[in-house]
């Protein structure tokens, strides 16, 4: 926001001032306490620096003083929800803290990501940061639940998650100072799970178009940030996308976003009931026992599907005068229900996950075996195209 002949005179030095670290917020919590950090809070000092971790001196002096001045010492959740509140104003509304209230054990299938998840959340909750990966890449077509597969992974670990909110602005240097204020909380708040939803859309691109060169330099910041392996294990980005393709080959590349995980629409019977049954527990669903009919894969009905599905029958028992669901209420629920039928769309984003998968083993049966084919990626990149030009033709 200054002026470009200060900024880039050869007599001026840059010097970022980064968030207080670990030994500074150590000796600054006596301080801040009044000397007695038991009045003011139910933590040790080392307990209350270690915690503070994202929170600037002045935001930590606010908390404390207030704690002291009403008489009402500060306890973990009061703490949680005091520290959750200020960062958001800290970032300007940038980012949103999330404690996330499932782990992977809600999952239903995916057997293969969910072990390779529930491993690295292991490992990283043992401190073998080396062994965590830089990031993933979540894809897959609408409504097959990425953001709650990346929420899980965060609960499993039992760390903070931030969702990456839109940190672009209409004034020309704005954008870029923004994603800086961000970027210097996460490198702060860390060990921290960071959600980017949209990312082919969020993240942009080398390509500076029309709009100043910042889609360029934002893209630039958060490359460098990515592949900073200073911060392995520190900072994980999932980077969540129907469209792996838009998404540029510098993001998810190895030592960036690197375990590619697909994810598909529920092909097995028991699959599709087991989902309905997490659906109801998710939203409070009183289902009777033999509430859950078989229901027919071909159907290829996604994660949100079936939770709309659910709230249906609620809603059918509840005309009814009944709060306990029961099999012809889901019935008449999957009976009525239309799903979208942008088929050609659905596919090219199938097809997409599956090019860009970085494990054969995260792939179902059907999958696995075309691209085991000596051609079958060849193919698969055929008929992607192909899709591709039938849309564009259609728009």
């Amino acid at each position: 926001e200054l002026n470009e002949r200060l900024v880039q005179s050869p007599h001026v030095a840059t010097i970022e001032i980064p968030l207080p670290d670990l030994e500074e917020r150590t000796h600054f919590v006596p301080i801040a306490a009044g000397g007695d950090v038991a009045k003011v809070a139910e933590f040790t000092t080392p307990q209350l620096a270690e915690i503070s971790n994202g929170l600037t001196l002045t935001n930590l002096n606010v908390l404390l003083t207030q704690a002291s001045r009403n008489g009402n010492r500060l306890d973990s959740q009061k703490f949680r929800e005091l520290k959750k509140s200020m960062i958001e104003r800290q970032c300007q509304g940038l980012v949103e803290i999330i404690e996330p209230k499932h782990t992977l054990e809600l999952v239903v299938g995916l057997d293969a990501a969910k072990e390779r998840l529930q491993q690295d959340a292991t490992w990283l909750a043992e401190g073998r940061l080396d062994s965590a990966p830089m990031g993933y890449l979540i894809c897959g077509p609408v409504g097959t639940g990425k953001t709650f597969l990346a929420e899980c992974y965060a609960g499993s670990i039992g760390i903070p998650c931030v969702v990456l909110k839109n940190f672009r602005s209409k004034y020309v240097g704005e954008t870029e100072g923004n994603l800086e204020q961000v970027l210097g909380v996460l490198r702060s708040l860390g060990p921290v799970v960071v959600i980017v939803d949209e990312a082919d859309a969020a993240l942009g691109n080398r390509q500076a178009s029309g709009d100043s060169g910042t889609s360029a330099r934002v893209f630039s910041m958060i490359a460098s940030q990515m592949g900073n392996t200073r911060y392995r294990g520190q900072i994980m980005w999932m980077l969540l996308t129907s469209r792996p393709d838009l998404l540029p080959i510098d993001l998810k590349r190895q030592g960036r976003a690197e375990v590619h995980i697909p994810l598909f629409y529920p092909t097995k019977a028991e699959d599709i009931a087991q989902m309905l049954r997490m659906m109801a527990k998710k939203n409070k669903v009183k289902l009777a026992d033999d509430a859950i009919p078989q229901v027919d894969p071909a159907r290829r009905l996604s994660g949100a599907d079936l939770e709309s599905i659910v709230l249906g029958s609620k809603r059918a028992a509840l005309t009814n005068q009944r709060e306990v669901v029961e099999r012809a209420d889901v019935d008449q629920a999957l009976t009525e229900f239309i799903p979208s039928v942008q088929g050609l769309e659905k596919e090219l984003q199938e097809l997409a996950a599956v090019l860009e998968c970085t494990q054969k083993s995260f792939l179902p049966a059907e999958w696995q075996e075309k691209v085991s084919q000596p051609d079958g990626r060849s193919r698969l990149q055929e008929r992607m195209v192909a899709i591709r030009q039938l849309i564009e033709e259609g728009m």
